[in-house]
């Protein structure tokens, strides 16, 4: 990675960026405290509203940190499709006793106002999910002192980011939780994403600009992986949705280890976008007729996830989740930052290790 960025945080771990609750101020400090890059997500906030939480984390740290911003959404949706699925939900509202929420609500996320607080009020790195930005917004960001990322899914992707201007690409292979930030107007929900290594490789082999690996990292090792693919740097963040910093639910914290959620699947159940999570009986019972129709159906399962959430019942939440959920920690971020740093330490003295000898291997 370009010397810029990898200057703002000693080690080479970002903390994604979790939209819907995960990523508040007090994460995203403690990950920068300790070395890290912490991360605020400003997917589904009022421009306002990113702003205070800016404002509350930089009197948390005086380090390094980034936001992270949705692009806005193209209408893809057949005519109708949003409709009968909202018929199929009824039933779910009326468990819930709650409403479905307006499929039009929006679908800009408050881009430009986000944009405007954003460049006045300029922070140390922003990046993109879900699209490219104009090279004008990236160039703006640049003469504003932001360093500029974008998520890709595939090679291709990636030479559009940096066709663009941006400063670093983020590799986000199909072992990512939440969602995919496919650049597709209608993202494919058939599980044919490619793995982050391969993803890694075939980009770092494509662009010039710095790679940003995330999907699926839970150990320093795996880091160490990445990073011998040719990223610079590795982006978790199931890893740090169960630490105590974290603004994610009880309910969806405790999930990721038990056993009653075992694996995760992409699904557009819950956005009608693909995106993977712990596979529930929300997921399962509505996940194949889910239209591909994003942030329309966001928009719909809104009150439902709430209402299950206040339920307590995790089988109607959204329990974003990457692959290696299993080996989630309970450790304080600034703790889990630590040990990752070791484990990549240890990682790299072993890869650079020479070869055992014949009688050494006996």
């Amino acid at each position: 990675m370009s010397s810029a960025l990898t200057d703002l945080f000693p080690y080479p771990i970002v903390q994604a960026p979790m939209a819907g609750g995960a990523s508040v101020p007090q994460l995203a400090a403690a990950v920068s405290e300790a070395g890290g890059l912490g991360f605020l997500a400003a997917g589904y906030k009022t421009a306002d509203g990113m702003y205070q939480e800016i404002k509350q984390l930089r009197s948390l740290t005086g380090r390094p940190f980034g936001v992270n911003v949705f692009m806005p959404q193209p209408v893809y949706a057949e005519s109708g499709t949003v409709d009968l699925f909202a018929n199929q939900l009824a039933g779910e509202a009326a468990w819930y006793e709650t409403e479905l929420g307006d499929p039009d609500s929006g679908r800009d996320d408050g881009y430009e106002p986000k944009l405007t607080v954003l460049l006045d009020n300029p922070v140390p790195v922003v990046s993109f999910h879900f699209g490219v930005p104009t090279r004008d917004v990236l160039d703006s960001f640049r003469r504003a002192g932001t360093l500029t990322l974008v998520t890709a899914t595939t090679a291709e992707e990636a030479l559009a980011v940096q066709r663009a201007g941006a400063d670093a690409v983020i590799a986000q292979g199909v072992e990512a939780g939440g969602h995919q930030g496919t650049h597709r107007d209608v993202p494919e929900n058939d599980g044919s994403g490619i793995g982050l290594l391969s993803l890694v490789a075939q980009i770092r082999e494509t662009v010039d600009i710095p790679v940003v690996a995330a999907g699926g990292i839970m150990r320093g090792s795996q880091i160490a992986a990445v990073l011998a693919a040719g990223a610079s740097a590795a982006q978790l963040g199931t890893a740090f949705l169960a630490t105590p910093e974290s603004g994610a639910s009880a309910l969806h914290k405790q999930a990721l280890t038990n056993p009653l959620f075992p694996r995760t699947e992409l699904t557009r159940a819950f956005s009608g976008r693909p995106a993977r999570g712990l596979v529930n009986r929300f997921l399962r019972e509505h996940g194949r007729y889910a239209p591909a129709a994003y942030p329309e159906v966001h928009h719909l399962t809104v009150p439902l996830r709430k209402a299950a959430a206040k339920a307590g019942d995790a089988q109607g939440m959204a329990l974003w989740a990457g692959q290696g959920h299993r080996m989630a920690r309970e450790l304080p971020a600034g703790q889990l930052v630590a040990v990752l740093a070791d484990e990549l330490a240890e990682a790299r003295t072993a890869l650079s290790a020479p070869p055992a000898t014949g009688s050494e291997r006996r």
